[in-house]
């Protein structure tokens, strides 16, 4: 069938439905949409208003997780482990990546100096967190199969590519676990195809807008 991702070009979780397209080989039609001026064929379609909305055959599937598990178990060989238990596993660390993305948003808009290190400091301490969870060897989370965890952190490291683009680095010291699957996820095709060329460049736009300490510092 026909599938359309309603999207925007920043949205991390658009990006994740977008990987999973991509990993899968299946053709699809990208849809744009301004979040500040939301139309109302949009708001027809996304309950929460927010992006992405998977067009499939006229029926608008909603939020990204839900996306991303549809699209695995009806479109070719599946993303999530076979097993029950291990695929319980994979659904909780896309939760952990999907609060690691609330963080990386506090931490942008922290009003003051003193609030953008704690989340700084917070966040360190999930990436932590994250070092203990992954399988040694790599290249993926688990090992040598590329999953939907993989798919879910791929937008949760670009983030920190902006960051150092704009002179604020040393996230991953001391983490190389984390430090090699974000190189390999830096090199994945799909990866790579899930922002177009503006992207980087709308990442610092956005970053100097916020208002926050971070933004003053960029700007300084």
């Amino acid at each position: 069938m026909d599938l359309t991702l309603v999207s925007h070009p920043l949205c991390p979780y658009v990006q994740r439905a977008a990987i999973v397209l991509a990993e899968k080989g299946v053709p699809f039609t990208r849809r744009d949409v301004d979040l500040a001026r939301k139309p109302a064929w949009f708001t027809a379609l996304s309950p929460l208003g927010k992006t992405p909305v998977l067009l499939a055959g006229g029926e608008a599937i909603f939020e990204s997780a839900v996306i991303c598990e549809y699209l695995d178990e009806t479109v070719g060989a599946p993303l999530h482990p076979v097993q029950a238990l291990p695929r319980a596993r994979h659904r909780a660390w896309m939760e952990f990546g999907s609060a690691l993305l609330n963080t990386i948003a506090a931490y942008y808009n922290a009003p003051d100096a003193p609030a953008l290190q704690a989340r700084r400091d917070e966040l360190h301490a999930r990436l932590g967190q994250l070092e203990a969870a992954l399988q040694p060897g790599g290249p993926w989370f688990a090992g040598e199969r590329f999953s939907i965890v993989d798919a879910a952190f791929g937008p949760v490291f670009r983030y920190f590519d902006g960051f150092e683009a704009v002179g604020v680095g040393g996230w991953l010291d001391g983490l190389p676990r984390v430090q090699a699957w974000r190189a390999a996820l830096a090199q994945r095709p799909s990866v790579l195809q899930a922002v177009d060329s503006s992207y980087p460049q709308r990442l610092q736009d956005f970053l100097r807008a916020r208002g926050g300490e971070l933004s003053r510092r960029i700007r300084a």
